[in-house]
Order: structure tokens, then C-alpha cells, then sequence
């Protein structure tokens, strides 16, 4: 399949899981906790489901790596990779920075990916080699002179271990304390595209809740990679930054990478 028909099924597939996920927006979701005590809803489920039949229909031989329901046909070459409520927090709590994730990964590396953001309508797409979309126009990074000028943004910093945090919170001492954002997960990498946050850092990530955001994040100008600098793929640990302005990497490892050595 071309890049051009891929990039067609995977906003497709945005399209049927906001049909999904529209409805129990703010109405009554089914809270539910999962073993591992994360949050999960209805509109998770059927979102899933409606992605899944969709991939059945169009693509049966490819795989797939889903939040909810699991992985099928894993060992393919081709595996989509699909988040249906990247957030959920935010949206039992009616906040609509949650999103849609869904990526491509060809023999582990993520080559195409989506944030949809189903109630306000936004999305953003990647695809390696094309410039990032944000929904009918370009999305584009912002420069960042120097850290003390940059907006940090993380989703909660109680995600973190004690020793990340305390690399985390040495490098939230290097920007204004006024710039830094908690709470967005997906959104924050969107904007990160868009040129209004200039830094994400997070640990702890599944597959299924970066793949679609390294395609987005680096077609904008951007780059992502783990803790230590190295390039982000399915073989890795969850450990991730996204800088709007790769100047800024060296700056950022000097203080995180040192979280490998403690």
C-alpha cells in the first residue's frame, strides 16, 4: 500500500472512533479501573472496536497493538497502533485534551501517525518524509533560544519514579517556574507540533502512547527520542522527550540522562 492510502485508512479510523467516543463525552462513560488500576470507559472500548472492525475490513493481514483488546497478528511487518482515549483522565473529567492516537510501525519503526481530538475537532497528522498537517494546513515547530525561555509540559508528575522525578523537577528549575503545563498527554505533543509548548518530558509510556507521536512531532521540525538521546521505536522503554527545537537536546540530556547512571 502507498503512504497516500495508508494516510487515508488512518483518518478513517480517527473518523469512526470519534463517532464512538462522541457520545459518552460528559454522559454516562461506564467507569471502570483495569488490573493496573488505570481508568478505562466505554467509549475506550467501543472506539477500539469500531478501529478494529475497520482494520479487519481494509487491512486484515497487518497487525495490531491496541490499548484495550490487545495485540493481534504482532509479528507482522506492518502493525497499527491505536490508543482510542489517550487520556482518559481528561475526559471523565470533561476536559477535551485527550486524543486519539493512532500510528503505523513498519518493522518496528513508526512511520505514520495521528492525534485526533474528536470533540474540538482538531487533529494532527504525521508521516515519515511529509511535512506535518494540522487539520488542512502545515503544523510547525517554534525555535527555543534557551531553556529558561521554553513552556514544559508533562501530564502528571506523579508518573514518575522518585529518581525521575528528581531529574524532571531539576530540569522544570531551568525554565520560568510559570511555564510549565501539567496534564494533556497527547494534546501537549500536538502542541509541541503547533509551535505552543516547547518541551515534553515523560516516562513510563506504552507503545501505543508515543508511536503516533514521533511522526507528528519530527514532520513539524521537531524531535523525540529517549531519556538518553537515543531514537524512539517499538523495542523502546517509555522513557521520552519531545523538543519543538532540537538545539535544545544537549541542554535537556545534560540534566536527564543522568537518571540512567543513579
Amino acid at each position: 500500500m502507498s503512504m497516500e492510502t495508508d494516510l487515508q485508512l488512518a483518518c478513517r479510523l480517527a473518523d469512526v472512533a470519534g463517532a464512538a467516543i462522541r457520545p459518552y463525552y460528559r454522559g454516562n462513560f461506564g467507569l471502570e479501573s483495569k488490573e493496573d488500576a488505570s481508568p478505562v470507559t466505554l467509549a475506550d472500548r467501543a472506539a477500539e472496536e469500531a478501529m478494529r472492525l475497520l482494520l479487519a475490513h481494509e487491512v486484515p493481514r497487518d497487525g495490531i497493538i491496541g490499548e484495550e483488546f490487545g495485540t493481534e497478528r504482532g509479528d507482522a511487518s506492518r502493525v497499527w497502533v491505536l490508543d482510542p482515549i489517550d487520556g482518559t483522565t481528561s475526559f471523565v473529567a470533561g476536559r477535551p485534551i485527550f486524543g486519539t492516537l493512532i500510528a503505523l510501525i513498519q518493522d518496528g519503526w513508526p512511520v505514520l501517525g495521528i492525534i485526533d481530538q474528536p470533540i474540538t475537532q482538531e487533529r494532527w497528522i504525521g508521516a515519515i518524509g511529509q511535512p506535518t498537517l494540522f487539520n488542512t494546513g502545515p503544523a510547525q515547530t517554534r525555535r527555543c533560544r534557551e531553556l529558561s525561555d521554553a513552556i514544559l509540559g508533562t501530564t502528571s508528575p506523579h508518573l514518575f519514579t522518585e529518581h525521575e522525578a528528581e531529574h524532571f523537577v531539576a530540569l522544570a528549575g531551568k525554565v520560568a517556574r510559570r511555564r510549565i503545563v501539567y496534564g494533556g498527554d497527547c494534546y501537549n505533543y500536538g502542541l509541541v507540533a503547533s509551535g505552543h509548548i516547547d518541551l515534553v518530558v515523560e516516562s513510563g509510556l506504552k507503545l501505543h502512547d508515543f508511536a503516533a507521536l514521533i511522526p507528528i512531532v519530527e514532520g513539524a521540525g521537531g524531535m523525540m527520542c529517549d531519556w538518553a538521546g537515543h531514537p524512539l521505536n517499538a523495542q523502546s522503554a517509555g522513557d521520552v522527550i519531545a523538543l519543538g527545537d532540537p538545539a535544545r537536546l544537549e541542554d535537556v540530556l545534560e540534566i536527564l540522562s543522568h537518571q540512567h547512571c543513579g
